[in-house]
C-alpha cells in the first residue's frame, strides 16, 4: 500500500490523513462543491472534485470515486464512517477494480448488514439475543401483529436492513401496532430498499454497550474492550465513554468474549464494533447481541485513549496484509475516557441543525484533552451533511476526573456564527444522574435538558455593541440593494455617533 484515497469528508477524513502521514502513505481527498474550502481538502497530498453538494452526486457516487482512484494511482480506499463505509457494493467495486478496501470483505459486510442474519449467527454461536421474531422473508403487518401478541407488549419494531433509527418503532399497545408496522415498513423500504421488519421484546431502560474488535488476515481476532454509548437522542449517540461505569469484571469478560466469537464465526477482518444491550435486573446484569457495525466508529478515540492503541494505524496495516502483532493480554484499559459530540444545532428548536458560516471556532489546548474537528473558522454548515463541528475527548485517572476535564474543555470552547449544543453538553455532564453513572438509552426522555444559556446582561450586550462599532473601519463600501446604496445609520445619524468624530 502506497497511496490511500479517503472516500469521506470532515473530521474522519482529517483523522485518516494524519494516520497515513505517520505511516508514510500518500493521501488523496475527494470533495463535493460544498467542501471545496474544507481543511481535509488542502491537508491531503492530492484532492479531486467529486461533484455537487448532495451526497448522491458526490460521496455516494461509487463510479466517480473508483474512477478517481484509478486515475490518480491510489491502491487503497478508506471509507471512514457513514456514506459508503458499510456498503457491500462499494467494497465489491473496489475489489473488482484491484483496489484495497480498508475494511471487511464485501461478503461479511453484506451478511452482517442484515440484522436478521446477524442475529441468527449470534444465536447459532450461543450469544444471547433479545427474544423476538426474526423472519428471513418479508411478512405482512398482520403476521407481525400475531408474533407481537406472542412476545407481549410493549415491543420494538426494527428494520432488518436498517440503521440510524430508520424503520424503528416502539409499540406500547396492540391498538397502535398495525399503523406503526406499516409506517416502519414504508420507511425501511424508502431508506434501504428492504421492507423487512423484525420484532424484539422491549427492554426498559437498557444500556448501549459496544465492543471494539480488530482482526487480521492471519486468524488473529482481538477486542479492545468496551464503550458505553447509552446517552442518545433519536438513536444517535451524543456521549461515549470507556470503561462502562456499570460492567463488572465477569460481565465484561463475557461480553468481549462474545464479540470475538462472533467475529471468528464470520471470518471478520479489519476494524468493527459488536453492539449489545445491557439490562440491569434484580439478579444482575444481562446482555443481548444487537448488531455489528462493519467499520470504524465515530467514537473510536475513546478506545484509543484508554488503550494507547492507534486503531487507524492498525486498520491500514491489517489491510496491507500485516499481522496485528499484538496479543490479547497486551491490551489493557488504563484510566477513563469520555467523548462529547459538539454539533451545530439549536437546543431551543428541538435540536434542529443550525446552518450558516462558523465565524469563530476556538478549541482549547489542554492536557489529556483531544479535539477531532473537521472545520476551521469561515467554513459553512449546510443541510447536506451531518452538522457535527468536533469531538472533544478527555482522559482521566478515573471517571470523575475525566468528566471534570471534559466540562472544562467545553467551557473553554468558543463557536460563533451558528448555534451549538455546547451548553446542553455541559448541563448533561453536570447532571447528578449522569455523574452517578445511572445511564440508559432513554436518559434524555427522563431528563429533558437543553442547556439554554440565560440572556446576556445589558452591560455585556452594550460592550459587544461598542466593540463592534469601535473596531469597524472608518471607511466602508456601502452595501447595495436593488441597485441603490443602503444607508449605514452609523454614518448618517449625525454628530452623536459612537466612535465617531
Amino acid at each position: 500500500m502506497r497511496k490511500v484515497l479517503i472516500a469521506n469528508r470532515g473530521e474522519i477524513a482529517r483523522r485518516i490523513i494524519t494516520a497515513c502521514r505517520e505511516l508514510g502513505l500518500a493521501t488523496v481527498a475527494v470533495y463535493s462543491d460544498a467542501d471545496r474550502d474544507a481543511p481535509f481538502v488542502y491537508e491531503a497530498d492530492e484532492a479531486y472534485r467529486l461533484g455537487e453538494a448532495p451526497a448522491r452526486e458526490s460521496y455516494l457516487a461509487i463510479p466517480k470515486i473508483i474512477e478517481i482512484a484509478r486515475a490518480c494511482g491510489a491502491d487503497a480506499i478508506h471509507p471512514g464512517y457513514g456514506f459508503l463505509a458499510e456498503n457491500a457494493e462499494f467494497a465489491q467495486a473496489c475489489q473488482e477494480a484491484g483496489i484495497c478496501f480498508i475494511g471487511p470483505s464485501p461478503e461479511v459486510i453484506r451478511l452482517l448488514g442484515d440484522k436478521g442474519a446477524a442475529k441468527r449467527i449470534a444465536e447459532q454461536n450461543g450469544i444471547p439475543t433479545v427474544p423476538g421474531f426474526n423472519p428471513a422473508e418479508p411478512v405482512d403487518a398482520h403476521t407481525l401483529l400475531e408474533q407481537a401478541r406472542r412476545i407481549g407488549f410493549p415491543v420494538l419494531l426494527k428494520a432488518v436492513a436498517g440503521g440510524g433509527g430508520k424503520g424503528m418503532r416502539t409499540v406500547w399497545e396492540e391498538s397502535e401496532f398495525l399503523h406503526a408496522a406499516e409506517s416502519a415498513q414504508r420507511e425501511a423500504e424508502a431508506a434501504f430498499g428492504d421492507p423487512r421488519l423484525m420484532i424484539e421484546r422491549y427492554i426498559p431502560r437498557p444500556r448501549h454497550v459496544e465492543v471494539q474488535i480488530l482482526a487480521d488476515m492471519h486468524g488473529t481476532v482481538l477486542h479492545f474492550f468496551e464503550r458505553e454509548c447509552s446517552i442518545q437522542r433519536r438513536h444517535q449517540k451524543i456521549i461515549e465513554e470507556s470503561p462502562s461505569p456499570v460492567l463488572d469484571d465477569a460481565t465484561r469478560a463475557a461480553l468481549t468474549d462474545a464479540a470475538v466469537k462472533l467475529a471468528r464465526a464470520v471470518g471478520y477482518t479489519n476494524a468493527g464494533t459488536v453492539e449489545f444491550l445491557v439490562e440491569e435486573t434484580p439478579d444482575g446484569l444481562r446482555f443481548y447481541f444487537l448488531e455489528v457495525n462493519t467499520r470504524l466508529q465515530v467514537e473510536h478515540p475513546v478506545t484509543e485513549m484508554v488503550t494507547g492503541v492507534d486503531l487507524v494505524h492498525l486498520q491500514l496495516r491489517v489491510a496491507s496484509g500485516e499481522p496485528l502483532g499484538l496479543s490479547q493480554d497486551a491490551i489493557r484499559q488504563r484510566g477513563h475516557a469520555i467523548e462529547a459530540r459538539l454539533y451545530a444545532e439549536d437546543p431551543a428548536n428541538a435540536f434542529a441543525p443550525s446552518l450558516g458560516t462558523v465565524q469563530v471556532w476556538e478549541a482549547p489546548h489542554l492536557p489529556h484533552v483531544r479535539i477531532d474537528s473537521g472545520i476551521v473558522a469561515g467554513n459553512t454548515i449546510t443541510h447536506h451533511y451531518d452538522p457535527m463541528i468536533a469531538k472533544l475527548i478527555a482522559w482521566g485517572e478515573n471517571r470523575e476526573q475525566a468528566i471534570r476535564r471534559l466540562i472544562h474543555a467545553l467551557e473553554c470552547t468558543v463557536v460563533l456564527g451558528v448555534r451549538t449544543n455546547l451548553g446542553f453538553l455541559i448541563a448533561l455532564l453536570r447532571h447528578p444522574a449522569f455523574q452517578e453513572g445511572k445511564l440508559h438509552t432513554g436518559f434524555l426522555e427522563e431528563y429533558p435538558l437543553t442547556g439554554e444559556p440565560e440572556e446576556l446582561p445589558l452591560p455585556v450586550l452594550t460592550a459587544l455593541g461598542l466593540a463592534e462599532t469601535l473596531l469597524r473601519p472608518r471607511t466602508q463600501a456601502h452595501p447595495v440593494q436593488d441597485g441603490a446604496p443602503v444607508a449605514d445609520p452609523w454614518q448618517t445619524l449625525g454628530a452623536w455617533q459612537i466612535g465617531g468624530e
